[in-house]
């Protein structure tokens, strides 16, 4: 994940966050709730305006609303508007039939084209919607280890 999708995803998330009406945030008021440098968020709302992930509004009480409900857009849709396509690295495609020039490149290619799918597919799972739910600590999910489960009833048990 490189900073500008993170910072991107942070951004959205904050609008979806505080969407109150169709009313635009301003640019100044994202970086201040986020903690992002307004000189680079500036430069990533763009993208993402050129995306049409976002709209923008000039003037007085201008800013920035998502251009659809956050349940439209997903985390990959996010990442791929400022970083384009979303892959393990640049290394290119494997080559056909095995013919390799360096020794393993070929099967490696192929893990790092595998990885990259995954990633892309996992991201495509979460919504920004599901961001502002966990966000409210609601459909949190939560990772109980067996020996914390093993304390928790002994303590539950008489």
């Amino acid at each position: 994940m490189s900073t500008r999708g993170d910072y991107a995803s942070r951004a959205l998330l904050s609008l979806a966050l505080h969407a109150d009406g169709a009313r635009p945030t301003s640019v100044r008021d994202i970086a201040e709730r986020t903690g992002l440098p307004q000189p680079y968020l500036e430069q990533i709302l763009l993208a993402l305006k050129g995306a049409g992930l976002v709209r923008s509004k000039r003037g007085v009480g201008g800013g920035y609303v998502l251009a659809r409900p956050p349940s439209e857009l997903t985390l990959s849709q996010i990442v791929s508007a400022v970083d384009g396509p979303i892959v393990a690295g640049d290394f290119g495609e494997p080559h056909q039939n095995g013919a390799c020039s360096h020794e393993g490149q070929c099967v490696l290619l192929s893990v790092w084209a595998d990885v990259g799918e995954h990633m892309r597919q996992h991201l495509d799972s979460f919504t920004l919607a599901d961001m502002v739910s966990r966000s409210r600590g609601q459909g949190v999910a939560m990772t109980v280890s067996d020996d914390d489960l093993d304390r928790l009833e002994q303590t539950v048990s008489p």
